[in-house]
């Protein structure tokens, strides 16, 4: 059965959507789920839906109870700094459990970037689980998810309503963050580190003037030009 509350958006039978009580990342969610018996509960997110090369990379994390970060939002919110050094506390506390999984530009060329995006959520619950670390639930950044391994609530802005899901922000962003690095490094002609595989005016160029790498997310309109016979 599907629930539906104040200002959410209907899902499908396997996960209820809800904007939630807060405007700032708590752990409300999270110990709602956990009062009605229901626990582990990790935090899954996204990062790199957009751009036009490198993966989609997700995160799933499972925070312990009464947990807090001071600075821990919405990665979207934080600047370079900022993150690399919440991923670093995040990353360093024995506490907190998590898997970091991708979509390959491959499989987003195969399969679209919504599907190899819910494919990466899936992989990292499954990451979690193979690792020892049993969750039961997942609160998910945005909307439901199909594929999932287990139940999930898809909160809309969750990033910016839960901790376990402004966690697993960082993670994941920090972790793209770094593999365009190294393609940068790969593929210096395309300036990855300073766009990080977005449509910006210079990545265009870059893109027009060189063609496609490996890399480049095939489907994606600026990237299958057909002059590039990609």
């Amino acid at each position: 059965m599907t629930t539906k509350r104040r200002g959410s958006k209907t899902s499908g039978p396997r996960g209820k959507s809800s904007r939630g009580p807060s405007h700032c990342p708590t752990l409300f969610h999270e110990k709602e789920l956990h009062a009605r018996g229901i626990s582990p509960v990790a935090g899954v997110d996204e990062a790199g839906r957009g751009p036009l090369a490198g993966p989609v990379v997700a995160a799933a994390v499972i925070l312990p109870d009464e947990f807090a970060l001071e600075g821990l939002d919405d990665s979207k919110k934080l600047n370079h700094q900022q993150r690399e050094a919440l991923y670093v506390r995040l990353t360093e506390n024995k506490s907190i459990n998590f898997f970091v999984a991708q979509g390959s530009s491959e499989e987003i060329g195969h399969l679209n970037i919504l599907r190899a995006t819910h494919l990466a959520m899936a992989r990292a619950l499954t990451g979690l689980h193979e690792n020892g670390h049993q969750c039961v639930h997942a609160l998910v950044d945005g909307l439901p998810v199909k594929g999932l391994p287990i139940e999930h609530t898809a909160l809309v802005g969750g990033d910016g309503i839960s901790l376990s899901i402004a966690a697993a922000s960082i993670l994941a962003k920090v972790t793209r963050d770094r593999i365009m690095d190294e393609l940068d490094r790969e593929y210096p002609q395309y300036g990855f580190a300073s766009h990080r595989g977005y449509a910006t005016a210079e990545h265009l160029a870059k893109l027009h003037e060189h063609g496609p790498c490996p890399h480049h997310r095939r489907g994606f309109a600026p990237v299958d030009q057909p002059s590039f016979g990609f």
